[in-house]
């Protein structure tokens, strides 16, 4: 199925492009996303989660042209390393974001999480909505992550403004996050 047209889709899009915030599939769990730039949507998507601010957030895009301004000071093996891992479940901490992202997604952090994700859905909602999205587990801090929609309910009741159609990937845990600079492992395997 072509995500990129599916009215669910679109819709989902222009909400985030009004402040709201939306469910989506990822490739392991379900995730709420909003505009990154909106300042007032990513306090509501953190109150939603009961997640603290200096954490920071992971942005997802659809394709690596969406995020050329982020990796425009990258060397060119820093470059090739992220291709190599994207589209997919990998996330990296770009280095020194804080004149391109906003502390409210960065957290406490000088640089921020990226990701091109491989999931169809996920990545139709980034080119809905025109650009990177903030991309989070669907639960709130210590639950485990929504795995389907009915589950998303039972987190937020009606306090998403929608919840986008499809199902998670086949992925056994959430994308693994590496540090570019350091090639540490933040999370997963």
């Amino acid at each position: 199925m072509d995500w990129s047209q599916h009215p669910n889709i679109l819709h989902a899009a222009q909400i985030m492009q009004q402040g709201g915030v939306v469910a989506y599939p990822t490739e392991a769990v379900w995730g709420v996303g909003c505009d990154p730039a909106n300042e007032e949507a990513v306090q509501r998507l953190l109150e939603l989660k009961l997640r603290p601010v200096d954490k920071g957030l992971i942005l997802l895009a659809a394709d690596e042209t969406m995020i050329a301004p982020y990796l425009a000071a990258l060397t060119k093996t820093q470059r090739q390393t992220l291709s190599a891992s994207w589209p997919g479940p990998n996330t990296w901490i770009i280095p020194e974001m804080s004149e391109l992202v906003p502390a409210w997604v960065r957290g406490r952090f000088s640089g921020v999480a990226i990701r091109v994700t491989a999931h169809p859905c996920a990545a139709a909602l980034s080119r809905a909505f025109g650009g990177p999205i903030v991309s989070t587990s669907a639960n709130p801090t210590g639950r485990a992550p929504a795995l389907n929609p009915l589950q998303v309910e039972r987190y937020f009741q009606t306090r998403v403004d929608h919840i986008c159609v499809g199902s998670v990937g086949g992925n056994p845990q959430p994308s693994t996050i590496r540090d570019l600079q350091t090639g540490a492992l933040i999370r997963g395997a």
